[in-house]
């Protein structure tokens, strides 16, 4: 959906999420989200009666439940899906970003766990319920793949935390190298833990 065909408080969700992934929280100002969700400064408030924390929680949770939406698009586009293809289009994901835009931006819920994690527990919680929405989207598709399912939980954690590593080398070195690194070495073991049929 497009920013402008969301309503004003979704906009500014939105808004913040995109600028907190490219400047974290402390660097993003209730006024540059109005500005840049085209909404009334008045709205922040009547929307978020709660701040800053308020709004950064919610940004916290629509990046998790973007993520977890992301993968059902993953998924669709793989022609013959795999848990290695899944994790290579995940990860294609940043790298295309980052040849097309530069790496200027991370992971919103990365960016507010590094600037809140300590001084503003809701939004730790916001985080940490963003993680496990966006490992249990995996983990179901992994067992969907045929994956056992004691090991699809362990095996999307595994996966989202060398994505989350990758991207900060990503960005601390100007190079997609860590990113192709992860996809390519992890991808034989992912493909190993599918268990035949009938297996």
């Amino acid at each position: 959906m497009a920013k402008a065909e969301r309503g004003p408080r979704e906009r500014m969700i939105f808004s913040a999420a995109q600028l907190i992934r490219r400047g974290g929280v402390v660097s993003t100002g209730m006024r540059d989200v109005a500005l840049d969700a085209a909404a009334p400064r008045g709205s922040l408030q009547h929307y978020f009666p709660g701040g800053k924390a308020e709004l950064v929680d919610e940004a916290v949770g629509w990046a998790g439940g973007y993520a977890a939406g992301r993968v059902a698009r993953f998924l669709a586009a793989l022609p013959e899906p795999t848990p290695s293809g899944l994790f290579a289009s995940m990860v294609r994901q940043w790298t295309d970003e980052y040849e097309a835009e530069g790496f200027a931006g991370g992971c919103p819920v990365a960016a507010a766990m590094v600037d809140c994690a300590e001084s503003v527990p809701s939004t730790r919680r916001a985080a940490s319920a963003a993680f496990a929405t966006w490992t249990g989207a995996v983990a179901q598709a992994l067992a969907e793949m045929g994956v056992p399912g004691e090991r699809a939980g362990a095996l999307a954690t595994l996966m989202i935390s060398s994505l989350e590593g990758a991207i900060l080398l990503a960005r601390a070195e100007r190079d997609v190298r860590a990113l192709t690194t992860v996809a390519r070495e992890l991808g034989p073991l992912l493909d190993a833990a599918v268990r035949p049929p009938g297996g």
